[in-house]
């Protein structure tokens, strides 16, 4: 009994000691015991609540934001168009000012693609240097070729703008080479045209397709990259 009564003691003490901590934790513990339960129970009375914390919203690495698909396209679609004009100088405002436009020949973007910066697109149509793009398919020599030539070759070898297929952040067409537009470009938005095939005769054999892709930059979108996709050995 006498153990009871100084347990009783010490938890009523200790309960002033952390009154600032636990609140009503006194009270509680004296109207507790006034209806005849033990000093554990006491104890368990003064303790405080803690309210439930609201459950975080779940992300997912990598997810990237939805874009706003007309200007994305309409961005694109004037991509295309300096294209068919060959209007370097109209391209290169289109291009990111501090990234470039990076060149791959074959669909699978690496560090081996040249990167171009707006003035050096700006200047293709004058610049009549051979430089190295990539390696060929097939027989695996080097790609040598005027800015120009590269682009009449890898960028715009078809009427892109009258592609009967098109897809937003879609791979339409997969052949031997690896597409790794998605993890090369995480952040980014891609357009790609897609020509099932050029010529009836070759039977799907020669399809290609271009991928614009876009980033964005001061409230609008710049061209990254370029992807030139074809069937290939």
């Amino acid at each position: 009994m006498k153990r009871a009564v100084l347990f009783v003691v010490i938890a009523l003490l200790g309960g002033l000691a952390l009154g600032a901590l636990f609140g009503s934790g006194i009270s509680s513990a004296a109207q507790a015991m006034a209806r005849g339960a033990t000093p554990a129970e006491a104890i368990l009375a003064a303790a405080p609540s803690v309210p439930a914390s609201p459950s975080a919203a779940v992300s997912t690495p990598g997810t990237q934001p939805a874009p706003d698909t007309d200007r994305l396209l309409e961005r694109a679609a004037r991509v295309l168009e300096t294209l068919a004009d060959r209007d370097f100088q109209a391209l290169s405002r289109l291009v990111h000012p501090e990234r470039g436009v990076t060149l791959t020949p074959y669909s699978t973007v690496s560090d081996c693609d040249r990167v171009l910066l707006p003035q050096q697109v700006s200047s293709l149509e004058s610049d009549e240097e051979v430089y190295t793009w990539g390696l060929e398919d097939g027989i695996g020599e080097p790609i040598r070729l005027t800015g120009t030539e590269y682009f009449d070759r890898y960028v715009y070898n078809a009427d892109y703008a009258s592609a009967p297929e098109q897809g937003v952040d879609e791979v339409l067409m997969q052949g031997n080479a690896l597409e790794n537009v998605l993890t090369a470009y995480p952040d980014d938005h891609f357009v790609e045209y897609h020509f099932p095939g050029l010529d009836e005769s070759q039977e799907g054999f020669d399809w290609c397709s271009l991928k614009v892709v876009l980033a964005p930059c001061e409230g609008d979108w710049y061209l990254v990259g370029l992807i030139h996709s074809e069937w290939t050995i």
